[in-house]
């Protein structure tokens, strides 16, 4: 039983002796740091089963507490806030058990729980990844670790939108242009030169309908009419139905597009225990959408298409599979969904990242999949996350205005290196090492920047702002970490006990500060939230860096302090290092 569990219990007790009151609840909150006190005991909430001055509630319970409890030494009343100061022994005890794990704060795998398997980057096979996909694979990566350090089997997979008329389109504008281009040929990435194609594509089709328009056609009627647009249904439609030739480009091009993907994934270090493919499944959707029209779910229009009337639920209808028999987003996520279950047998829940344009889409999935008479969909969540804007404006891959992931990622790998030969805190180092070191202060500058914010908020993402030695960014920390390693190797680190002593306020404010990760974990997997995480880090490393200015850690008065500092410096470098991992950051020894 932690300290909470046992002072809640002692403060119902307290009310339950002096008023003859059962509390359900205790309200808790850190001390204010103008008061003497360790945690508070919020009052106020009481005073609806108690009645009484909230300061003469307080002044009973707080004694009540120093007398049955022996870590309680001392409190203090204000208004309705009972301040209680705990002893010093009770948190050497509490630093004793946790300086030697080094896995402090996550726990192993529960072995009754059911899996979660969490879906991110899910791109389509029309266009390098970028900007967007960054903080997509970010999140969903994150989420994944997280959930596994709140002790939870994980699978990691994403869904390859590897077909539908975009992918028709890069088609067939590469047949019509491309003069047999390869990527061999032109030293591109393979998902690059397949984005360039894309572009091409809506520069031709735009053109014509210019050329409609000038015509007398209307513009309305000019974007159905394209002849290029025709061209790329029409190749759909080939596609659905298997023929060769069709068959074969596609996958040619895809394969180009897989070998980039995979280096853009290993440069952002992220990962996947299984992956699906749209082509796949949407083949068992249509199978369902059958299922559905025989159950009644789903009704098929005068037209040939199927649709499910959801306006009883407060949304409305939603198309699940076209006149034509072709299917939709929506037939394909429903079929991804079932097939995900009958793979793994062990999941109980899936979490979706995927952008708030989404929101509603995924509102009607989760509720389709519920009529469809599946238990789990109960589990379903979407990781809703809001876009990432640069300073330049928006992004558009038609028109090729995006922020390619790779030159991101180099980018941001420059930046640190010319910031920090700026600030010449490289001496001695190799060009080798301080490559390095460039590509890992750089990428933990991007992805710290992107998780530290709520998922939900819109993020603005200046890349110059990101890479600062100074303040909340994932730099400033890795430099806190490196700071403790460099002091770590000068020090004798001891793995003995410590014997109780009086603790220096900032050594008792750093050990309050390390008591907190194991719930922060529990709360970010419960929320989805990598913020948590990052703001933690934050707040611990300030912590740490106020502990330092404060105190002598290598040159204590006397070897209890010194070894205290030292191990201390050495947990607290070793929750800074998981937690980061918990965000795929890296942490250098030396910087």
């Amino acid at each position: 039983m932690n300290l909470q569990e046992t002072l809640s219990n002692q403060v119902k007790q307290a009310v339950l002796s002096s008023y003859k009151v059962e509390l359900e609840t205790v309200e808790f909150q850190a001390t204010r740091k103008e008061f003497a006190g360790d945690i508070t005991v919020v009052v106020f909430p009481m005073l609806r089963f108690v009645k009484g001055n909230p300061v003469q509630i307080g002044e009973t319970i707080g004694n009540y507490l120093v007398d049955n409890i022996s870590n309680v030494k001392a409190f203090n009343v204000v208004k309705g806030f009972l301040n209680i100061e705990i002893s010093d022994s009770y948190f050497i005890d509490f630093f004793n058990n946790i300086k030697g794990e080094t896995t402090y704060g996550l726990v192993s795998l529960k072995e009754d729980e059911k899996a979660v398997m969490v879906e991110y980057s899910s791109p389509n096979t029309n266009k390098p990844l970028h900007l967007g996909h960054v903080r997509n694979n970010l999140l969903g990566y994150s989420v994944a670790e997280i959930l596994k350090a709140s002790g939870k089997k994980v699978y990691k997979t994403q869904i390859i939108n590897d077909r539908g008329i975009h992918i028709c389109k890069s088609m067939l504008a590469w047949q019509k242009f491309g003069e047999g281009e390869t990527p061999q040929s032109t030293g591109l990435k393979g998902d690059k030169l397949v984005g360039n194609y894309y572009v091409k594509f809506d520069q031709e089709y735009k053109k014509e309908i210019q050329e409609l328009i000038s015509n007398g056609s209307s513009e309305e009627d000019a974007k159905k009419n394209a002849p290029i647009l025709i061209e790329a249904q029409s190749m759909l439609l080939k596609w659905e139905a298997g023929d060769e030739e069709v068959v074969e480009l596609w996958k040619e091009m895809n394969s180009w597009v897989y070998e980039g993907f995979n280096v853009t994934y290993k440069n952002l270090g992220v990962d996947f225990d299984t992956l699906y493919y749209e082509s796949n499944t949407y083949l068992l959707g249509k199978e369902f959408v059958e299922q559905g029209l025989k159950s009644g779910v789903f009704v098929k229009e005068e037209d040939g298409s199927v649709w499910c009337d959801l306006t009883e639920d407060g949304l409305d209808k939603k198309i699940v599979q076209r006149s034509d028999g072709t299917a939709v987003y929506m037939t394909q996520d429903i079929g991804t969904a079932i097939q995900r279950i009958k793979d793994f047998p062990d999941v109980g829940g899936m979490v979706y990242t995927v952008g708030n344009e989404q929101d509603y889409h995924f509102k009607v999935l989760f509720l389709i999949l519920k009529k469809l008479g599946f238990d789990w969909a109960d589990n379903l969540y979407h990781l809703s996350y809001g876009m990432v804007d640069l300073p330049s404006g928006k992004m558009k891959s038609r028109e090729g205005t995006v922020v390619d992931a790779d030159e991101l990622v180099e980018e941001m790998a420059k930046t640190a290196g010319e910031i920090s030969e700026e600030l010449g805190k490289l001496d001695g180092y190799s060009e080798t090492e301080k490559e390095e070191l460039y590509k890992i202060i750089g990428l933990g500058a991007l992805k710290y920047h992107i998780l530290k914010v709520d998922p939900k908020k819109r993020i603005l993402f200046d890349p110059k702002e990101s890479i600062d030695f100074q303040g909340d960014t994932g730099p400033f920390i890795q430099y806190t970490y490196a700071r403790i390693q460099s002091i770590l190797r000068k020090a004798d680190l001891e793995k003995t006990d410590l014997k109780s002593t009086d603790l220096h306020p900032k050594e008792k404010e750093l050990i309050k500060q390390l008591q907190l990760f194991p719930e922060i974990i529990q709360n970010a997997a419960e929320q989805h939230s990598p913020a948590l995480i990052a703001n933690y880090t934050y707040d611990l490393v300030k912590e740490f860096n106020s502990f330092y200015q404060n105190v002598s850690i290598l040159g204590a008065d006397n070897d209890i302090e010194k070894q205290l500092r030292v191990q201390l410096s050495n947990t607290v470098a070793n929750t800074i290092k998981n937690a980061f991992l918990l965000l795929g950051i890296q942490v250098p020894e030396r910087m």
